[in-house]
């Protein structure tokens, strides 16, 4: 072959290889852009994750929840909703405010749809141990327990008609009404 052809040829295998090289380097540019996206979409979604989507995926599952000043939690997580979580553990039902929890042991690795949760808040859950005259001890977050019957509850606080434990709400086994911010409750159990 003469020199020029082999010049020739060796000018086209550059430029092939040229070409295949950015062709390369593009591909994987394009692999980067797309792993970046990825990763960055997933963050944005994660973001967008409250506590009681990411604690949906632990529905009938043991869990433990550590609470403001110590307290410690332990029982089924039964349901949830706004601003809330029931813990059911044995013939206890503990309702606990999220603004008590300090964190939560072994929750759901993946957070569920929205649809698991209950739409309602922590008042309309009152509401319905106040309908159903059912005794309660209320720990307060810095306080002691008060036991009684849910006489009223407001948008952002029970009024608690306070008796011994075991006596039914009569007129004559009230001690005395207390006021309670949503706020200073730590859990709320329902004593039947």
């Amino acid at each position: 072959m003469p020199v020029q052809g082999v010049l020739r040829s060796l000018w086209v295998m550059r430029w092939e290889g040229l070409f295949a090289d950015l062709e390369g380097q593009l591909a994987a540019q394009e692999r980067r852009e797309l792993d970046s996206e990825v990763a960055e979409r997933t963050r944005r979604e994660r973001a967008l994750v409250d506590l009681t989507a990411r604690l949906g995926g632990s529905l009938g599952a043991p869990t433990t929840l550590l609470l403001t000043g110590g307290r410690t939690v332990e029982g089924e997580l039964r349901d949830l909703g706004d601003g809330w979580l029931l813990v059911v553990d044995g013939p206890r039902g503990l309702l606990v405010p999220h603004a008590a929890v300090l964190a939560v042991v072994g929750s759901a690795p993946r957070a569920e749809e929205p649809r698991t949760a209950r739409r309602f808040g922590m008042g309309y859950a009152l509401r319905a141990l106040a309908r159903d005259r059912a005794t309660v001890a209320l720990d307060l977050r810095d306080g002691p327990v008060l036991v009684g019957t849910i006489d009223v509850v407001g948008a952002d606080h029970l009024v608690l008609a306070e008796h011994p434990e075991g006596e039914p709400r009569r007129r004559e086994n009230v001690r005395r009404a207390l006021t309670v911010p949503f706020a200073a409750l730590r859990v709320v159990e329902s004593r039947r």
